[in-house]
C-alpha cells in the first residue's frame, strides 16, 4: 500500500473539522478493506478555545502534534501528553514544523488566514474551508500558490461542485497552476474560454421566505434555523443575509480567474444541485448531490482518485421537485458587494479585507444583541464606502485593511 496521506487539521473542533476527522476515519476504514488504496494520517489538530474535545480528538486519532489559541495553565496541563503549541500563532507554527501532505482550513473567519498562507507557501495542498482567506487575502494567497505549486482544493459544496464539473471540460492548454495527468483543472487557475459561466447556487437560509418588513428585526435564533445544511453559527448568520454566498462569488472569483460577468449564484432551496457550468455551445453541466459537507470534504482529502460513499448517497426517486429562483437584491443586499470586490481595480485590492471584517464585527454584535439583524449589511456596506482600499500586495497590507475596518464598525456603533 502506498504511504498515507498526511493531513493537518485547522479547526478540528468545529463542525468542518469533526466532519473531516469522520471522513478520515471512513476512509480508513475502506482502506483497511481494501476497497481504497490509501490511508489517511492525522498528523496535526489545530483548535480555538474547546481544549478537551481537542485532547480527545488527538487521543483518538493518534495525533502527537497539537495546536490551540489559548495560552493558559489549564491549557498547558491538559495538554501535556501531546507536542502542543499554545497562543494566537499555535496554528500558524504546526504548520510550518509539521510535515503534510494537505492542510484542511477550516478555522473559521480571518483567524485561518495566517495559517492557511504559512501552508501554502511551504508548498502544501490546501483543502479550503476558510472563504474569508481568499475573500480577504485572494491575491496575496494565490500568488503564493502559484509560486509554492500548492493547489487550494475547495470543500466548500458550491466550489467543489464548480470543480466536479470542470473535470469534463475540455482545455487547449493547462492553466498558469499546472496540471497532472488526470487532473484536470485544478484551483487556483484560469477558466478557459469554453467555459462562458459558472453559477453558484443558495439555500436562501434560514429567514428566505419572511416578509421583507420583518426581516430588519429577526433574531439570532431566527437567522440560525438553517433548513438544510448543518453548520457553525457565524456561518448560518452569514446565509441569511446571502453575505456567505457573496463571500463564495469572491472565492470563486480567485480559485477559477473568473470575474463577475461570467459569475453569479441563484436561490435553490432544496440544495441538492450545488453549482452549474455553462459552456460556450450552450450546455450546462450541474453537480448534484445531498446537502452533506462529508461529500466534499472527502473530495478534496482524496483527490485525484474517487472513494466509496461515506455516507447516505442521493436518491433521485424521491426528488419531487428542484426549484431555482433569482436573487432578490431587496432582500439580499449583501449580494451587490460581491461584485464590487471581484471588479475592483488592484489599487483596490484590500476591498475584499475590509468586507471580511466589517461583516465579522458586525455579525458578532448582532449574535451579542447589540445590532438588528438589518444593521449588518448596512454596516458593511458604509465600511466599504469609507475606510480606503489599497493595493494587496503583502499580507501587511491586508492586515493593515483588516484592522481599519474592525474600527470602523466599532466606531459606528458606538
Amino acid at each position: 500500500m502506498a504511504r498515507a496521506t498526511r493531513v493537518i487539521v485547522l479547526g478540528s473542533t468545529g463542525s468542518i473539522g469533526r466532519q473531516t476527522l469522520e471522513v478520515v476515519s471512513s476512509l480508513n476504514r475502506l482502506a483497511f478493506e481494501d476497497r481504497f488504496p490509501r490511508r489517511v494520517e492525522i498528523v496535526g489538530l489545530a483548535a480555538g478555545n474547546d481544549l478537551n474535545l481537542l485532547a480527545e480528538q488527538a487521543a483518538a486519532h493518534g495525533v502527537g502534534d497539537v495546536a490551540i489559541a489559548r495560552d493558559d495553565d489549564q491549557a498547558k496541563d491538559r495538554l501535556d501528553p501531546f507536542r502542543a503549541r499554545h497562543g494566537a500563532d499555535a496554528a500558524e507554527r504546526l504548520v510550518r514544523e509539521v510535515d503534510c501532505d494537505i492542510v484542511v482550513s477550516a478555522i473559521v473567519g480571518f483567524a485561518g488566514l495566517r495559517a492557511t498562507l504559512a501552508a501554502v507557501e511551504k508548498g502544501a495542498h490546501v483543502a479550503l474551508a476558510n472563504k474569508e482567506t481568499l475573500v480577504a487575502a485572494g491575491s496575496v494567497v494565490t500568488d503564493a500558490a502559484r509560486r509554492s505549486g500548492a493547489r487550494l482544493l475547495p470543500v466548500d459544496s458550491e466550489h467543489s461542485g464548480v470543480w466536479q464539473c470542470l473535470m469534463g471540460v475540455p482545455f487547449d492548454t493547462p492553466p498558469a497552476s499546472g496540471r497532472g495527468q488526470g487532473e484536470g483543472l485544478v484551483p487556483p487557475c484560469a477558466l478557459p474560454e469554453a467555459v462562458s459561466r459558472v453559477t453558484l447556487t443558495a439555500s436562501g437560509g434560514a429567514l428566505r421566505d419572511w416578509p421583507l418588513e420583518k426581516l430588519e428585526l429577526a433574531t439570532a435564533k431566527d437567522a440560525l434555523a438553517h433548513p438544510t445544511w448543518a453548520m457553525g453559527p457565524k456561518v448560518t448568520i452569514d446565509c441569511a443575509s446571502l453575505m456567505n454566498k457573496a463571500f463564495e462569488l469572491i472565492e470563486a472569483h480567485w480559485l477559477f480567474g473568473l470575474r463577475s460577468d461570467r459569475l453569479g449564484a441563484i436561490l435553490h432551496p432544496q440544495s441538492i444541485v450545488h453549482a452549474m457550468v455553462e459552456t460556450a455551445d450552450g450546455s450546462v453541466l450541474a453537480q448534484m448531490g445531498s446537502p452533506d459537507m462529508r461529500t466534499p470534504i472527502q473530495i478534496a482529502l482524496t483527490w485525484p482518485d474517487r472513494a466509496p460513499v461515506a455516507h447516505t448517497p442521493l436518491d433521485l426517486a424521491k426528488l419531487s421537485t428542484l426549484e431555482f429562483r433569482p436573487i432578490d437584491e431587496r432582500r439580499y443586499p449583501a449580494y451587490a458587494l460581491a461584485r464590487e470586490v471581484m471588479d475592483a481595480p488592484e489599487d483596490k485590492g484590500t476591498l475584499g479585507a475590509i468586507m471580511n471584517a466589517a461583516n465579522e464585527e458586525a455579525v458578532a454584535a448582532f449574535m451579542d444583541g447589540k445590532i438588528p439583524f438589518g444593521a449588518i449589511v448596512r454596516l458593511v456596506r458604509q465600511a466599504m464606502d469609507s475606510v480606503g482600499a489599497r493595493p494587496a500586495r503583502t499580507l501587511d497590507d491586508v492586515l493593515a485593511a483588516d484592522a481599519s475596518a474592525r474600527m470602523f464598525v466599532r466606531k459606528a456603533m458606538g
